[in-house]
Parts: C-alpha cells; sequence; structure tokens
C-alpha cells in the first residue's frame, strides 16, 4: 500500500512531540535563578577590648557564593557554581500550592494520556501492514493528538506568564531582607515543551487531513461509475504517469 505523505509525516511527528514534552515534564529546568551569597571568609577575626577600650570586628576576606536554583513541575534543585554539589527535592511550600502549578501538572498529564491514546489509534488506523488503511481511525487520533498539543501549549503559556511570581505569597511580598535575591527566568526544559507541543499539533493536524479519500478518475468509457474500483478502469490501470490506489473509493 502507497501511504498518504500526511498519514507519514504524522505517524512521524507526533511520537517525536510525545517525547519531548514527556522530557519537559520530568526535567526541574522549567525556571532557573541566579543569587549571590556573600560569606565571611577565614580570615575574620573577633576582636574584643577591655575596660576603656573599644571592641571592633576586624573583617577578612570575603567569599561570594552563586548560587543556582532550578524548578519544574514535580522537582526542584539547588546547586553552588563551580561545584559538584547539587541537591533535589519534590517541590513544597507555596510553589507546590500555587493553583497556576497545579494547573500546569494536570494539563501536561492530560497530554501526555491524550498524546499516546491518540498515537495508538493513529497506528491502528495507519495499517502499514495492510492495504486498505482506517481513515477513520487515524484522523480520531489525530483530533487527539492535537487535543494534546493545545492542553500542553495552555500549560507553557500559563507557566511563561507567570514564571516571577509563581510561589510567592502577594501578602508578605516578593522582598525579604534575610535571603538574597533571586532573579528568575525561562530554562530549557520549557523550550523543550514548546518545541514537542508544536510537533503535535502539526502532526495531529496531519492526520486529521488523511481522513479525506483520494479520488479516483472517472472512467471515459463508464461516466456513470462514480463509486467504482480504481483499477476496473483500463484507461486508468494502463497509465504509467500518476499513482494509483488500490483502494475502493
Amino acid at each position: 500500500m502507497h501511504t498518504p505523505a500526511s498519514m507519514v509525516m504524522g505517524i512521524v511527528f507526533a511520537p517525536l512531540g510525545l517525547v519531548l514534552v514527556f522530557t519537559a515534564a520530568i526535567t526541574p529546568q522549567w525556571r532557573e535563578g541566579q543569587a549571590r551569597l556573600d560569606v565571611a571568609g577565614p580570615g575574620s577575626v573577633l576582636r574584643s577590648g577591655g575596660k576603656g577600650h573599644r571592641a571592633g570586628v576586624r573583617t577578612g576576606s570575603v567569599e561570594a557564593l552563586l548560587l543556582l536554583r532550578s524548578d519544574g513541575l514535580w522537582e526542584s534543585c539547588l546547586q553552588v557554581e563551580r561545584s559538584e554539589l547539587r541537591q533535589c527535592w519534590p517541590v513544597t511550600g507555596s510553589y507546590q500550592r500555587d493553583p497556576r502549578v497545579r494547573l500546569a501538572q494536570g494539563l501536561v498529564l492530560t497530554s501526555l494520556f491524550l498524546c499516546g491514546t491518540g498515537i495508538v489509534l493513529a497506528c491502528i488506523g495507519v495499517r502499514c501492514w495492510a492495504d486498505i488503511p482506517l481513515r477513520g481511525v487515524a484522523a480520531s487520533g489525530g483530533l487527539l493528538v492535537v487535543t494534546a498539543g493545545v492542553l500542553s501549549l495552555t500549560a507553557l503559556g500559563v507557566y511563561t506568564h507567570n514564571l516571577r511570581r509563581l510561589g510567592m505569597d502577594p501578602r508578605q511580598g516578593t522582598r525579604n531582607p534575610r535571603f538574597p535575591k533571586l532573579s528568575l527566568h525561562a530554562a530549557g526544559s520549557l523550550y523543550f515543551g514548546w518545541l514537542g507541543s508544536c510537533l503535535q499539533v502539526l502532526g495531529g493536524t496531519a492526520l486529521l487531513l488523511s481522513f479525506k479519500r483520494p479520488r479516483c478518475p472517472n472512467c471515459p468509457s463508464h461516466p456513470d461509475l462514480s463509486v467504482s474500483p480504481c483499477r476496473s478502469c483500463p484507461e486508468v490501470t494502463n497509465r504509467t504517469d500518476m499513482d494509483v490506489y488500490e483502494v475502493s473509493c
């Protein structure tokens, strides 16, 4: 069987998009931030004066540590720059309870389930091992894949729009003098998610286009046979400059 190009495109793009979205979902690099932490070096000396003398502190060298913080949907990590010290933990606190984070988690999980189901239906519909594809089944799988792509795009859009406000309690404010200021920006997992979601939409749309059946040319000798098999027309069978599907129109 000559598989239509739309089916081939859909059956390739949809799994690739699923892998990229799944990779983005499990990695803790949806947003990253850096903070400088100044700590007193080993040269700091505390000197106390006696009666009539002023007590003072002589500060030695001051070391600045650069902390790298990254957050994902289910995991957060903290690392000291230029060192192998790295610790990850499940998301907790106000970040975990943020309704926008919960919404993104639910949308991504639903997207993964729908995309996987759509790929299975598409594989059944394409039926590369048979002569006649099940176009309706393949198109239904494409619809699920498109829906999955739209859901993951929605989750990414919500997270990106509120990236710097996620986990922040507006009643307490975002500044705390006890902790260094953390500058947050988008990280690599978001880009993987955007790319995978776009591939899902493209692949699902290509599978949806496979719902249209190819039209067989009318036989000049039998113009009234509009629903006849393509190979039943001698004029069509003998032509070599056109591709003929061995299916019933």
